[in-house]
């Protein structure tokens, strides 16, 4: 099983996340190291569409320099699109299907890897049972990359410190701010994130006393309930003169009930300005947390890389229709080792991993300790970006195209 000769080709999928790229540098570099069963190391364009439509790059005729750069170089280098394959069984879905075992034949491609979230990982899953369906012979691995965290049985998906070492920096900065404020206000920090509250408490790395901001941080974990809130508003208020609050993307639906409008942090200032009239302002950090290579974790890319070497090694071993992980190892003295291991892709699929109720204060209002000790780790290090003129230097691909084979595919 394991003796399959081959071409390998990697896509991303998804969203950005700081530590993307890393997953495909560790992904080209182990590669190199098994030339008898890996001929060619390719890329597909802009996700599953790009394979579709013939439109693959050779990342072995990339400068060494550019592929040593994607460590420092947010957003997917391959271009990450967000076509998503039927398997519905209907005329265009099972010609899409076609056409794409058609471009793998017709390129002898053996080895696929999917670089992304939650979307990356199902389609993976389901082109491995349709190869086998088909008795085509490969090795499909998924690798994660998301900032959102939401898959279960991994211990973190790379993208996630990043955003949260950016999360924390930024609320850090606005509670030294809000700190020499000489009139009472309300802060609301909006950050990234859907279905769950990681980035949001990751907040919690921020605050060094309880004088410190962030004082509140809603995460849609919890039932928003506004009279709590307004009351632990008030008494942040009269202890400490100003108030930092931190807000996901989405909250529940409590608080959307009560305002038309579609942004978190505007609905809450709205809400304290109507009970307390009190001065507030909004900060929102969206896509800023997604893109922060400058403020990456050091763990959160070298996880990323070990991943994509881990794909390799697992396809070359004979492994398909699995996912990559993370796992640590937290010693006595409080120091965390990191390994890589292999996950069902059916087995994270079905559920959502969602911060635990045990890993916040009793009121719900701020990430406990528990929370603490996981997210620490993954924001440690720094990656020393290169820097130019001033600003961070990104190294984009120089896309050799890969010579098509197959007519044009409408």
């Amino acid at each position: 099983m394991a003796d399959l000769l081959g071409n390998l080709l990697v896509a991303q999928s998804g969203g950005t996340t700081a530590a993307i790229n890393a997953s495909l540098l560790g992904a080209i570099i182990e590669a190199g190291r098994h030339p008898d069963q890996i001929e060619e190391i390719y890329g597909a364009l802009n996700g599953i569409s790009g394979v579709v439509k013939e439109e693959m790059i050779d990342l072995q005729d990339e400068k060494q320099h550019t592929v040593d750069g994607l460590k420092y170089t947010p957003v997917p280098a391959l271009g990450a699109g967000r076509y998503q394959l039927d398997f519905s069984g209907t005329d265009v879905a099972k010609a899409d299907l076609d056409r794409l075992f058609a471009v793998f034949q017709a390129h002898s491609i053996r080895y696929f890897l999917q670089i992304g979230g939650r979307s990356a990982l199902e389609s993976s899953l389901k082109l491995h049972e349709e190869a086998v369906k088909r008795g085509y012979e490969m090795r499909i691995l998924g690798i994660p990359s998301s900032i959102e965290n939401d898959l279960p049985l991994i211990d973190a998906a790379p993208g996630c410190g990043s955003a949260i070492k950016c999360c924390a920096t930024s609320v850090l900065e606005i509670a030294a701010d809000l700190r020499n404020a000489n009139e009472k206000v309300c802060c609301i920090v909006e950050v990234a994130g859907q279905a769950t509250g990681w980035i949001p408490a990751g907040a919690i790395l921020a605050k060094r006393n309880s004088a410190d901001g962030p004082h509140i941080i809603l995460l849609p974990e919890v039932a928003f309930d506004q009279a709590s809130f307004i009351k632990q508003v008030q008494t942040t208020i009269d202890s400490f003169n100003h108030c930092l609050v931190v807000v996901g993307e989405k909250l529940s639906p409590a608080l959307a009930a009560d305002s038309a409008e579609s942004s978190p942090a505007t609905q809450l200032a709205g809400l304290i300005q109507k009970s307390l009239n009190l001065k507030t302002a909004t900060v929102k950090l969206g896509q800023a947390l997604r893109s922060a290579a400058h403020l990456a974790s050091a763990v959160d890319a070298n996880n990323a890389i070990a991943l994509g070497a881990a794909a390799v090694r697992a396809a070359a071993d004979g492994q398909s229709g699995m996912m990559v992980k993370t796992t640590r190892r937290t010693a006595d003295d409080g120091s965390v080792r990191w390994s890589t291991d292999l996950q069902g892709l059916g087995d994270v699929l079905g559920a959502v991993n969602t911060v635990p109720r045990d890993w916040l204060s009793e009121n719900g209002f701020l990430p406990n300790e528990k929370f603490i000790a996981f997210a620490q780790p993954l924001i440690e290090g720094e990656l020393n970006t290169p820097f130019e003129h001033g600003l961070p230097k990104f190294t984009p691909l120089d896309k050799v195209p890969v010579e098509k084979k197959l007519p044009p595919y409408v």
